[in-house]
């Protein structure tokens, strides 16, 4: 007997994501762009410069974690049939991505764009939520 055949799986699993669906959820990144939001407007309503540059510090390792849960859930969570129901999906990543990166709330003071970054986040959690129903 081939030892291929002995630890080949018995029973073969499909799913359309990598593990079960319980480990996705948009609200992580919601989460991190709240952080964000929240960031901003401490360093706004501070004079002490120590504490503005920390702030800064966080703000930027806290965006790239959205930039992070975003990309997780658009490379693994969303496949092909996702796309082709709701073909706004790919453009709703790439605006979120860049509101999180360095030409957005990553490099920027502007409370506007975090609430542009949770919008964005908002619309794309719409779509998760209508993918878990189906």
């Amino acid at each position: 007997m081939r030892l291929s055949h002995i630890f080949a799986p018995r029973t073969v699993a499909h799913a359309h994501c990598d593990l079960p669906c319980g480990v996705y959820d948009p609200a992580q990144a919601r989460i991190e762009a709240q952080s964000v939001k929240a960031i901003i407007e401490k360093y706004h309503g501070s004079d002490d410069e120590a504490f503005k540059t920390r702030a800064i510090m966080i703000k930027e390792q806290r965006a790239e974690l959205v930039k992070h849960h975003l990309w997780v859930l658009w490379t693994d969570y969303f496949k092909p049939p996702h796309f082709e129901k709701y073909p706004q999906l790919h453009g709703l990543f790439n605006e979120a991505t860049k509101l999180a990166g360095a030409g957005g709330a990553k490099g920027t003071l502007d409370a506007g764009v975090a609430d542009q970054l949770l919008a964005k986040i908002d619309e794309i959690a719409e779509i998760f939520w209508e993918t878990k129903k189906a």
